[in-house]
């Protein structure tokens, strides 16, 4: 073995989960090794990157190292091996950062109905904790990230705190969806964001560049190098390209090491006293299968049969068409304000509730103008008849649709494609998926809703697009509960099979809802931090 590399806390991934959770410990003086299997990023060189793509997809400014694959979105089954009826688009990011690189921004909060599907509406499942017992760490998650949002609008969250900075200005365009809006019953409120309305914590405030997805090419939108470098600052150790494949676990249960590859497939351990999974849906799944307990044939933390099961998305749709009077798209940040209406209420126990907004983004994210100069100059427009054509149809271009929550299905699952190894030899993840009943009627619910407003701007050229798995939004495959039988995580995501390991991140969460999950995310970090601090003998 290459490396022995040892720390009081050993982290695997540098998404928001593992970089706020590592630097939460840090600062408070512990040992800690983050382990990040893609390479680090640098922003000049990805927005060149992205500006150099002709596709500009999510991933475009980030290539993956040749032996760390990642899902591309113009060839997903390059990666994951899609086994199911329905194709799986989660697009995560191996990079130190992780998938916030490429994020949108929204910083919305579960609902405290979000916490209690199954008591309140009969469906789902309920979580192990309540609104009321995180709403305390959404707030400090909201300081940490950096939230600027409306004064006068919680959207069904209550809050002890404000946010800590003015909101995002709505753009042109939300004022006029916004005025349509009343003639189908539906109304807008502007949305909090993970980005700088001014200057703070040394990032400059947003300036409206709409490259949101797949990179904010002057940091104003945050991403988890922020804690990455704090984490560093306070004395962790990043380690990028380390490819872990192995938790180690010794007879009494406790994990001993996390052995780790790199590209050239030498192996390599790191050893400490807590250990932590915060590699996302997919890959923490992954890992865990991997890894064997001595003696029982169980994979890591599986005595519950739940690891890699109950794997979650939203269901995704859209609309888009050409309105009547001009809405000038293309600027501001990705998404500003949404609909307030069918993200909460008595319906939820019929069919799944849907978030909904209207981008800024136009119909082609970053491609639309070459697009519409390629498909107006074939029907032979040239010079200021080009321009003009071009011109007309930006300024009047709509993008809206619906995000619906999924319900838990133990036969979503993740697991591994022995048969296939990717090119260092470790399995690459196989994902079962399909749609239930209760997300595809809510996907009707709301995309009545979103046809009516597209009536109500006098759009033309109207079409509809999807349905869709979300590429950004996927968890649930080791889901939390007090139950060790019917549950990975206990409330504080420590493992019910071992005392010494956490796994941090939307893996452990037992429902998606209509929102998106990053601030959740970063509000259980910054609690199972606490934990830890506490196992490792702290405050």
């Amino acid at each position: 073995m290459a490396d022995i590399l040892t720390a009081d806390v050993v982290i695997v991934g540098s998404g928001v989960a593992g970089a706020i959770t590592g630097y939460s410990l840090a600062r408070a003086g512990a040992k800690v090794l983050i382990l990040e299997a893609g390479p680090r990023v640098d922003r000049a060189k990805a927005v060149v990157q992205f500006r150099n793509s002709p596709t500009k997809g999510p991933n475009s400014p980030y290539p993956a190292n040749p032996k760390v694959p990642q899902p591309d979105p113009d060839d997903i089954g390059s990666y994951y091996v899609q086994a199911g009826p329905v194709t799986f688009n989660g697009l995560q990011a191996r990079v130190v950062g992780g998938t916030t690189w490429h994020w949108g921004g929204l910083t919305l909060r579960y609902r405290p109905n979000d916490f209690r599907l199954k008591s309140k509406f009969g469906v789902g499942v309920d979580w192990p904790l309540s609104y009321d017992d995180l709403e305390p760490w959404y707030g400090e998650a909201e300081r940490e990230i950096g939230v600027c949002g409306p004064p006068d609008y919680d959207w069904g969250s209550p809050r002890s705190t404000p946010y800590p900075m003015p909101p995002i200005a709505p753009t042109y365009l939300d004022t006029v969806i916004g005025a349509a809006c009343a003639g189908v019953g539906l109304t807008m409120a502007p949305f909090p964001h993970g980005r700088n309305s001014v200057g703070r914590d040394g990032r400059p405030p947003c300036c409206g560049n709409a490259s949101c997805v797949p990179i904010c090419p002057i940091g104003a939108k945050y991403d988890a190098s922020v804690h990455v470098a704090k984490a560093e600052a306070a004395g962790a150790r990043v380690v990028p390209l380390a490819i872990a494949h192995e938790i180690v676990v010794g007879a009494d249960r406790k994990v001993t090491a996390i052995r780790f590859k790199r590209p050239d497939g030498s192996v390599h351990e790191a050893r400490g006293k807590v250990f932590v999974v915060a590699a996302h849906a997919i890959e923490t799944p992954k890992l865990l299968l991997m890894s064997r307990v001595p003696g029982s044939g169980l994979a890591v933390a599986n005595s519950s049969d739940q690891v890699g099961r109950n794997l979650m998305t939203q269901l995704d749709a859209g609309m888009i068409g050409l309105t009547r009077e001009k809405l000038w798209p293309y600027r501001g940040p990705v998404e500003t304000s949404g609909i307030r209406e069918l993200r909460d209420g008595d319906f939820r126990g019929m069919h799944g509730a849907s978030g909904t907004s209207p981008s800024n983004e136009g119909w082609v994210r970053a491609l639309g103008p070459m697009k519409l100069a390629q498909r107006f100059a074939a029907q032979g427009l040239t010079g200021g008849a080009l321009a003009a054509a071009i011109s007309d149809h930006m300024a009047r271009e709509l993008a809206i649709g619906p995000s619906v929550e999924v319900l838990p299905n133990p036969n979503n699952r993740v697991t591994l494609a022995q048969g296939r190894p990717d090119p260092l030899g470790l399995p690459r993840p196989r994902i079962w998926f399909n749609w239930g009943t209760y997300e595809q009627e809510g996907m009707k619910v709301a995309m009545e809703y979103v046809l009516g407003l597209m009536n109500a701007l006098g759009a033309t050229d109207v079409q509809r697009l999807g349905p869709v798995t979300d590429g950004a939004v996927m968890g649930g495959t080791c889901r939390m509960g007090d139950d060790a039988r019917t549950s990975v995580v206990d409330r504080n995501l420590r493992a019910h099979d071992h005392p010494n390991l956490y796994v941090v991140g939307s893996a452990t969460f037992p429902t998606i809802t209509a929102s998106p999950p990053t601030l959740t995310i970063a509000a259980f970090a910054l609690r199972a931090g606490l934990a830890i601090r506490r196992d490792l003998g702290g405050a």
